[in-house]
């Protein structure tokens, strides 16, 4: 998941090399600011002059979480998403918005966004539930969000974006459970149990879900990423892809 800003062009070219998909991010940032509007221009201009672009973008997404962060309202970024499909009609790619249910359900479902995205770029970060213990024990609680966007999103394709189960805690990633475990063990027992389930997600409506992993390293966001601070693999992960 990629945000759009000046790197654009290297990252379509690497996608290319490397044959992988790509989920642009249209960032909105912390502030409350207007830059991703620059940010928006910036990776529409990619996404129309470079050649590549088309074949690696798998979706181009609003976020970080815009609904629950009340960066615009659920109208204004409808409308926004309306626009971003105009521009982008030519080449086929779709647009959504990188949310949380919860982020959906405090707007009262945030119906007009629902109308507006194509496909759905689903958060399941299940650390945070006021429910969680340890990762083993989070599929009741993957279940729960994953069964709400399955009821109310309208039999669009669903990926799970914003994905994981952080190896510590520290201000800004605190539980709120008291039961919540952050450590390696627990990162890796998520992925663990998010496999386990290939067969479950593979026949969930809408053409199934995808799920992957969005932080590569504890560099850029300590604590979600599968290689430590040296640049190592926290432990070995190689999830199935197929069942």
């Amino acid at each position: 998941m990629l945000s759009g800003l000046g790197f654009n062009d290297d990252v379509v070219e690497a996608a290319w090399s490397a044959g992988l998909g790509l989920h642009m991010l249209v960032w909105f940032g912390f502030d409350g600011g207007d830059q991703w509007r620059r940010r928006r221009e910036a990776l529409l201009s990619t996404l129309r002059w470079n050649t590549k672009a088309k074949f690696v973008t798998r979706v181009v997404q609003f976020g970080s979480e815009p609904l629950y962060d009340s960066v615009l309202s659920p109208d204004d970024l409808a409308n926004e998403i309306y626009s971003m499909k105009d521009e982008l009609h030519n080449l086929n790619i779709p647009v959504t918005i990188s949310e949380l249910a919860y982020g959906y359900q405090k707007n009262g479902g945030a119906e007009q966004v629902m109308d507006a995205i194509d496909v759905i770029d689903a958060h399941m970060l299940p650390y945070f539930s006021f429910q969680a213990s340890t990762a083993w024990n989070a599929w009741p609680l993957v279940t729960a969000d994953l069964n709400w966007f399955v009821q109310n999103g309208q039999g669009k394709k669903i990926w799970l974006s914003q994905n994981g189960w952080p190896s510590k805690s520290y201000p800004g990633v605190e539980p709120n459970s008291p039961y919540a475990v952050a450590d390696i063990e627990n990162e890796k027992n998520y992925y663990q149990l998010l496999d386990s389930k290939c067969e479950y997600f593979k026949y969930v409506d809408g053409g199934g879900v995808g799920w992957f992993w969005h932080i590569y390293s504890d560099s850029q966001e300590p604590g979600y990423g599968l290689y430590d601070y040296s640049g190592n693999p926290k432990f070995y992960f190689r999830p199935r892809t197929s069942c």
